[in-house]
């Protein structure tokens, strides 16, 4: 007995829980209904006025506030001011009368109450429509927070070159390092000590292309003077010319992997052995300034300037992904809209970075896929370089520098390099740049004839050069440009 009596008391229970609901739903319902009649009636509405003879002499108010029929005369005495119910206020009315119906409806079918709840909640909601409390809520950004990095200083200023300094390539040992230059020479120099080791020449115009193999003892450059070169460093002499160019040849990067040379004024592909071309990639209409190759994929990523003639600088500028074993194209990547100077790809991941006037973007190098932006510069980016610890550099035309972690987009040092004495203004540009392979040194090539050794400041710290977050999070949540 004791049991069937506390059974009965949970059952008149319930319902009674679910009325309180119900009466507080319907309540808030009444309150925002009461909201929407007051703004509503703060408007006016006007029908149109005719003359006896039916012609439309003007408008006359139909809704909204009472207006007396002429001055001096009382609105209450008036039967003809009367307010009608306008369109909002049927509508709420409507809406009070059905939510009523379904409460008596919900409470008759329902004997436990708990799926009253639910379903009179759905039609609260649905009749919540013509309210002004209805606030969709977005989702707060998740803002990544960068890793500390250490500011970077000018350690060693490197002076021999009587031009502008436009190419660089580092030994895979990492002891030495080469540099190109408008006045015709290689010049091989000391990593450690910044001593001049060598000389080489043999072109006829600036050097704008070097790289060191990476498995053979050879050193390759190209130039404005469309000589394609392969020097044998153990004997200091050039042993291969590759011919085929018919313009200045800007760029040459050799496969990490791959006996093959790839060179960009028509996109070459060579035979490094047997000096046979065996492919002429097609397909950009300018001058390929920048390349990268893929050590994992017969994969190279090209930046050009396919120039038109529709406007004297309209430029459409073409990012190619190329597969290596067919000669063709994979993607075409159009988002830049300026020159593209610059590719870099990470050493840590499938990403890589691209650079021109407007911006940089990264991309995910599979698929060619935009992955964000990086805007910092004011200038056209001449160079991106990347090193193992996430530290990216890029280098603009009038000296400017800087310095993101990579994986987050976060600038941590805005820098500029300064012209030696006795050059001009104009001589403050950065032509090319790269880290070593260590990634401690950060090595520029410059238009005042210099090279220029940065290391990060060892005395820094996270209390003396803090991450700006507040910066950082109104950069990041910033309207992003594609």
């Amino acid at each position: 007995m004791p049991k069937v009596a506390k059974a009965a008391s949970v059952e008149d229970a319930a319902p009674a829980g679910v009325q309180q609901q119900i009466e507080d739903s319907v309540l808030r319902t009444a309150e925002m209904f009461a909201l929407t009649k007051r703004s509503a009636a703060s408007a006016y509405e006007y029908g149109p006025r005719y003359n006896a003879a039916g012609w439309f002499i003007g408008w006359d108010p139909t809704g909204g506030h009472p207006v007396p029929p002429a001055p001096g005369v009382s609105i209450e005495g008036d039967d003809s001011a009367a307010e009608k119910p306008s369109f909002v206020e049927q509508v709420a009315k409507e809406a009070e009368e059905d939510l009523a119906l379904q409460k008596r409806k919900l409470l008759a079918s329902n004997g436990n109450g708990a799926s009253a709840v639910v379903e009179y909640k759905k039609q609260a909601e649905k009749a919540a429509q013509f309210g002004t409390n209805s606030i969709v809520r977005r989702r707060a950004t998740q803002v990544p927070k960068p890793k500390w990095h250490a500011p970077w200083k000018l350690k060693r200023v490197i002076a021999g070159h009587l031009g502008w300094v436009r190419s660089i390539s580092v030994d895979p040992t990492n002891d030495w390092f080469v540099t190109g230059s408008a006045d015709r020479t290689i010049k091989v120099w000391d990593l450690a000590s910044g001593q001049l080791r060598l000389t080489l020449t043999g072109h006829i115009n600036a050097i704008r292309g070097l790289e060191v193999s990476p498995r053979h003892p050879y050193l390759f450059s190209a130039g404005e003077d469309k000589k394609v070169l392969c020097w044998d460093l153990e004997y200091n002499k050039v042993i291969r010319s590759y011919h085929g160019h018919l313009s200045g040849v800007f760029s040459l990067k050799v496969h990490p992997t791959l006996d093959v040379l790839i060179t960009g004024g028509r996109d070459a592909v060579w035979d490094m052995r047997t000096k046979n071309q065996i492919h002429v990639l097609s397909g950009h209409q300018g001058t390929v300034w920048a390349m990268e190759t893929q050590a994992t994929d017969p994969q190279i990523i090209t930046g050009s300037s396919d120039s038109t003639v529709k406007v004297c600088l309209s430029v459409g500028m073409l990012r190619w992904l190329w597969d290596l074993a067919a000669g063709k194209v994979m993607t075409t990547l159009t988002n830049h809209k300026k020159a593209v100077r610059a590719i870099a790809k990470s050493p840590t991941d499938h990403t890589f970075m691209s650079g021109a006037a407007d911006n940089m973007k990264k991309w995910e190098a599979k698929e060619g896929r935009f992955l964000r932006n990086f805007s910092s510069h004011n200038a056209i980016i001449n160079s991106i370089s990347i090193n193992q610890d996430g530290v990216m550099a890029s280098c603009g035309d009038n000296g400017s520098m800087r310095f993101w972690d990579y994986p987050t987009g976060y600038c941590f040092q805005s820098d500029s390099t300064k012209a030696q004495p006795g050059s001009l203004d104009s001589e403050a540009g950065i032509f090319a740049s790269t880290f070593d392979k260590t990634g401690l040194r950060f090595i520029t090539c410059e238009a005042d004839k210099t090279i220029k050794v940065w290391q990060e400041d060892s005395s820094a710290s996270e209390d003396s050069h803090p991450i700006d977050m507040t910066q950082w999070t109104k950069d990041f949540t910033a309207p992003k440009r594609y």
